[in-house]
């Protein structure tokens, strides 16, 4: 594979698309077309780190997915000095809230690749295979980390199973 950097143009015009799809999954659309252009900002600056082993969607999908998920992660920080330092408290929040609630906090300890794993196959209706191929593992690889991961949450959540 030719080891020279894509171009930024190429990308956006080929795959922001599939780009702008992913952060859908963590975005409303009044927001996505924002993180769209801090990604592919990113993605300029870190041309450098794309080595060709994998496509460029491979590679444009996991700078997308750890972006959000640095993004989600410093927005929950900036809610919890806020709330900390001004003394409000949380709104009273439906049982689906909660269990939006309880994922975060789940998600927010667990190490990178556990948590694309998890999104992958829990948000993204991945393939075990498709995720291996992602995080660059065995499927069997993946279906440890995925049983591990329910059994994280089985834990945390108290449940009983």
């Amino acid at each position: 594979m030719s080891c020279e950097p894509p171009d930024i143009a190429a990308l956006y015009e080929q795959w922001s698309g599939l780009v702008y799809r992913r952060i859908l999954r963590f975005y409303p659309p009044q927001e996505a077309e924002e993180v769209l252009q801090e990604v592919f900002l990113r993605a300029m600056t870190r041309l450098d780190s794309f080595r060709g082993e994998s496509s460029p969607a491979t590679w444009l999908y996991r700078l997308t997915t750890r972006h959000c998920l640095n993004r989600v992660r410093n927005e929950r920080r900036r809610r919890d000095l806020w709330r900390e330092h001004c003394a409000l408290s949380p709104p009273s929040s439906p049982a689906s809230q909660e269990a939006v609630t309880f994922l975060r906090e789940l998600w927010q300890g667990l190490d990178e690749e556990l948590l694309m794993i998890g999104i992958a196959y829990h948000v993204d209706g991945m393939t075990h295979a498709d995720i291996a191929a992602l995080v660059g593992c065995s499927r069997r690889t993946v279906g440890n980390r995925l049983s591990a991961l329910a059994a994280l949450a089985r834990q945390r959540g108290g449940c009983d199973d």
